[in-house]
This record gives structure tokens, C-alpha cells and sequence, in this order.
């Protein structure tokens, strides 16, 4: 019950909290009311647009989160008394294999836990940020700005993004303004994106809004159509460079968007057998320092010269 409370206060909507909990609506209802007949207190306000924790709601959801903590930590505890990393875990992936070095990490896994094993769903990448957060899936890799308490981000790489046009194009909008840029389409990913955001934010910096959006729900089918004639879009430096040198796309100006490439999973699943072993496997193809490895750093470069 006390999962339910908790599931229920973060998404804030009986339907999705059913979800991630994987039961039916009228139990987790069923569970809430006793939960609330148990402790003598109304935990949420029932409203049309769902539902909103009371004054003795939000002080005990802490009480709560810590709770379930520590029983996850137990878990754990026992997990890792037995030595192993066992098991299935689900990444999420959000671009092409070989920029996220997809190769590496199972070689690596399948070296040091050969009883590990790593199935890939590939993502939108707002997705995959969501259901790593509603425990949907274990880890993935993301890149963009969303942050929550519970989840936790390891910093792999900056990603840069170029403005590309058709390379057909390459005269009609070498002396093009923002808004004449404005006024050609666009090929865009999904709103839920973050390249799609990284590109609103763009807009919104100058002033501007694109009159056409053809959509398309992955970057290397924005890529393609770009290539094809059908607009404006943003790629990836590397692959923009590439494109260009073999007369794919021309790139519009010397605007660069950076974004950051991030592996996250549950902050109180990082200490799990299996999550955990994967983490260090990243860590590993990554060269991301250990935390004891960074305060070291800091504290050589703190020492006068």
C-alpha cells in the first residue's frame, strides 16, 4: 500500500499510477482507501484532473519514499550477497548504435557477467526519460535537460547539432534571415523529443516559427528526408559533416546546439546486483571517473602550485 500512496502522489492520475504498478485501477483504488482507513487520514483530494496530495498527504510522502527506500535497500543487500549479476535488464537507446557505443558495452558485459543479459528498446528520447522514471525500463541512454529526484544521470558526452538544408538548397538560403528561414519547412521529430525541443528553443530565441512541420519520429529519418528535398532540419554534427562532404545537405550558418548525451536509471535501483553492474559497465566504455575518482581531482587542483 505504501507503493501505491507513493505511485499515485508522484504521477498525480489513478490511470497512470494502475499502470507503472501493473494492476488494475479499482485495486490500487481499493489499496489507497484502506491505506487511508489505516491511518486515520485523507491522504489525496479526488479532482477531475486527478489527484492532488492533502497537507498530511505531502508530509507523510516523504516518510513514505524513504521508507520504500530502505526496503529496496534490503533487496539489494541481499542481492549482492550472493555475488552475482544475474539476469535480465532493459536499456533504452536513442540514437544509432555506434555513437552509443552499443558494441563495446556487451562485449564488456559479456566478459566480465556472462549470466547478464541486456535487452535494447529503442526510444524517443523524452520517452525513454519517462520510463525510466515509471520503472518501465531499467537504464537508458538520453540526452537533454529533464531532471527528477529519483532518477539518476551519469554525463557521458556533449552532443552538438548543426541547421542543415537539402543540398540543392545551398543557394536559396546562403543569405537567408531567420525568418525567411522560418518561412521553408521543416522536418521535425515528435514534441516529446528532445531534439524537437532543442529545436523550439531555437525558434523561440529568434522570434520565430516555422510555417510547415513535417514530422517524423526518429533522427535518421529526419536526416533522410532532409536529404530528399523536403526541408530544414537539425543533425547531429558528425553525421551533418559527412552528409555534406558527400553532397547530402548544405549547413545553414555557423549555429551549433548542444545538448548532452546521459545514461540514467533509478536512483534506488543504482545499488541492484544487476543495474549496478551495468552502470560500472558504462562507466567502463565510457571512462567515467568514480565520484572518489573526481574528488581526488579536485582536490590536486586545489592544492597551490
Amino acid at each position: 500500500m505504501i507503493r501505491s500512496f507513493v505511485a499515485v502522489a508522484e504521477l498525480g492520475h489513478m490511470t497512470r499510477a494502475a499502470a507503472r504498478l501493473h494492476i488494475s485501477q479499482p485495486a490500487l483504488s481499493a489499496q489507497i482507501k484502506t491505506f487511508e482507513g489505516m491511518l486515520d487520514l485523507e491522504l489525496f483530494e479526488r479532482r477531475p484532473s486527478g489527484m492532488t496530495l492533502t497537507p498530511a498527504g505531502e508530509r507523510l510522502l516523504a516518510e513514505a519514499q524513504k521508507v520504500l527506500a530502505a526496503v529496496q535497500g534490503l533487496r539489494n543487500e541481499a542481492r549482492s550477497m550472493k555475488g552475482d549479476a544475474a539476469g535480465v535488464v532493459t536499456v533504452g537507446t536513442v540514437s544509432d548504435p555506434e555513437f552509443i557505443r552499443v558494441a563495446r558495452l556487451m562485449a564488456t558485459a559479456v566478459e566480465r557477467h556472462p549470466r547478464l543479459e541486456i535487452r535494447f528498446h529503442h526510444e524517443v528520447s523524452g520517452a525513454a526519460f519517462q520510463k525510466v522514471r515509471d520503472g518501465e525500463l531499467d537504464a537508458s541512454f538520453y540526452y537533454g535537460d529533464l531532471e527528477h529526484p529519483s532518477v539518476a544521470a551519469m554525463t557521458l558526452r556533449e552532443i552538438t547539432y548543426r541547421i542543415v538544408a537539402p543540398s540543392a538548397w545551398r543557394d536559396r538560403i546562403a543569405q537567408a534571415s531567420w525568418t525567411e528561414i522560418a518561412g521553408e519547412p521543416w522536418v521535425m521529430t515528435p514534441p516529446i523529443s528532445t531534439h524537437h525541443q532543442i529545436a523550439s528553443g531555437l525558434f523561440r530565441r529568434h522570434g520565430i516559427t516555422p510555417v510547415k512541420v513535417v514530422e517524423a519520429d526518429d533522427e535518421f529519418v529526419v536526416s533522410s528526408l532532409v536529404e530528399s528535398g523536403l526541408g530544414l532540419g537539425l543533425m547531429r554534427e558528425d553525421l551533418a559533416q559527412e552528409s555534406a562532404a558527400r553532397g547530402g545537405v548544405c549547413l545553414w550558418r555557423d549555429v551549433r546546439l548542444t545538448t548532452t548525451l546521459k545514461f540514467i536509471y533509478l536512483q534506488a535501483r543504482g545499488s541492484e546486483r544487476t543495474v549496478g553492474a551495468l552502470g560500472d559497465i558504462v562507466r567502463e566504455v565510457w571512462a567515467v571517473p568514480t565520484e572518489r575518482k573526481r574528488q581526488r581531482q579536485r582536490a590536486r587542483q586545489a592544492q597551490p602550485a
